[in-house]
């Protein structure tokens, strides 16, 4: 039933973005309730192939469900995308046509999973996509300094009351509950004011923490790049500005030959650029699909496209006739495959 109210977030302008193609190879890093990665075989059919990565053992329960009549074409891996080189290695899933990151919660989690992500539902607060992991948002609220917390919330929730909030939950400690901790801070900020719940920036911030999703989401792009094969598409969307900042930024930095500071009177970090920016303006929902499904309005998703660096050309004759054959998209024909793959490691 969950997998049937997954409702996927700017499915077609995704599908555009990946410029999915027959006979493709796309990895899906959240795999969630699988509606995503559906399309994107349903538009690599035929010959298409995906990974789905999910750190969410139910996630991949479901989606393993609602992906099977696709039968070989589809492989489900329970993982975290911080591995995402590790994962395509030990699969032979590499190089790939594209790459998507459907980043923050999906409906599966919030829709009483009793892990604690909403407050709309009493549950222990655990905040973990695994169950494998260690730390807990219980472990945080309940342990953590008084000093902690407020730099803790006001980091990754951009609270503006991160202070008064950390010094209500360590005065009213131990705060087990959802429920419980949404109503400490209703009292610390003086009630609800507004459309927006005053737990709500304090809640993603705990979840941010313990996923350690910034510091994922910063390790796993780089990985990405390296993955994608010549024209290849990294499509990420993301539901808060912490997480497009640094989306954004990485993006911007791989599509410029030099990324000195503008001090520098010449260049000396020797860089050079692996993207190529396909839109450079972000992609928001339209009026239509924000009333449809009211959790995207906050989504934003950026593309760019992997080109060949300077430094990564080789001056062989045998390197240089097969970047030849490559143009027009013939190396996403399987038999150019293990070459590509030889050219990018």
């Amino acid at each position: 039933m969950l997998a049937l109210t997954h409702i996927p977030v700017l499915l077609s302008e995704t599908i555009e973005a990946l410029a999915v193609g027959p006979g493709g190879r796309y990895i899906d890093c959240t795999l969630g309730g699988g509606g995503h990665a559906a399309a994107i075989l349903d538009h690599s059919s035929p010959g298409g192939q995906l990974l789905g990565i999910d750190a969410d053992p139910r996630a991949i329960e479901i989606a393993r469900v609602r992906l099977s009549d696709y039968g070989s074409s589809v492989k489900a891996v329970n993982e975290n995308f911080v591995e995402l080189e590790a994962i395509c290695i030990k699969n032979d899933f590499l190089p790939v046509h594209g790459i998507l990151f459907d980043l923050g919660l999906s409906s599966l989690q919030l829709n009483g999973s009793g892990r604690g992500f909403s407050f709309g539902h009493d549950a222990p607060l655990d905040m973990r996509f695994s169950p494998s992991q260690q730390l807990t948002a219980s472990d945080i609220v309940n342990t953590y300094s008084e000093v902690e917390l407020a730099r803790l919330i006001k980091a990754y929730g951009e609270e503006s009351y991160s202070r008064r909030i950390a010094r209500w939950i360590f005065k009213e400690r131990p705060v087990r509950t959802t429920l419980e901790l949404a109503q400490v801070i209703e009292r610390a900020v003086g009630g609800r004011k507004g459309r927006i719940h005053p737990a709500t920036k304090t809640f993603q911030a705990l979840r941010i923490a313990v996923n350690h999703e910034l510091e994922y989401l910063e390790a796993v792009l780089q990985q990405a790049v390296g993955l994608l094969g010549f024209e290849g598409r990294l499509v990420v969307i993301s539901y808060h500005s912490l997480e497009d900042r640094i989306v954004k930024r990485f993006m911007q930095e791989e599509s410029r030959d030099c990324i000195c500071p503008p001090e520098t009177p010449s260049c000396v970090c020797q860089h050079t650029a692996r993207l190529r920016l396909v839109s450079r303006r972000v992609i928001t929902p339209s009026p239509a699909e924000v009333k449809s499904n009211p959790r995207s309005r906050s989504a934003k998703l950026r593309v760019a496209e992997r080109i060949i660096a300077q430094d990564e050309l080789s001056a062989t004759a045998e390197r240089l006739h097969f970047l030849g054959r490559t143009n027009g998209g013939r190396w996403r024909q399987p038999a150019q495959l293990k070459e590509v793959l030889q050219c990018f490691r």
